[in-house]
C-alpha cells in the first residue's frame, strides 16, 4: 500500500509540473514576438536613447540640487 501511495504522489507532481510548463508555454510569447519587443526597446533607436539620458540627467541634475538644500521641497507647496 505504501508504494502505491508513492506512485500516485510521484505522478501527482509530475502531472502539475507538466501542467505548469504546458501553461508556461502558452503564455510566454513566440521567438518572433520577443525579437519584435526587443527591437521596440528605446535602447536600439539611438534619438530615443539620447533622449532617455538627457531625461536621466535632468533628474539627476533635481536630485542633487535638492540634496544640497536645507528646504524640504515636498512641502514647499
Amino acid at each position: 500500500m505504501s508504494a502505491l501511495k508513492t506512485i500516485l504522489a510521484s505522478s501527482a507532481m509530475v502531472v502539475v509540473v507538466g501542467v505548469g510548463y504546458g501553461m508556461w508555454s502558452i503564455i510566454s510569447p513566440a521567438e518572433t514576438r520577443k525579437r519584435d519587443m526587443l527591437r521596440d526597446l528605446p535602447e536600439n533607436d539611438p534619438h530615443r536613447m539620447d533622449e532617455s539620458r538627457r531625461r536621466t540627467a535632468l533628474v539627476m541634475q533635481v536630485l542633487k540640487e535638492a540634496s544640497e538644500t536645507n528646504e524640504n521641497i515636498a512641502r514647499s507647496r
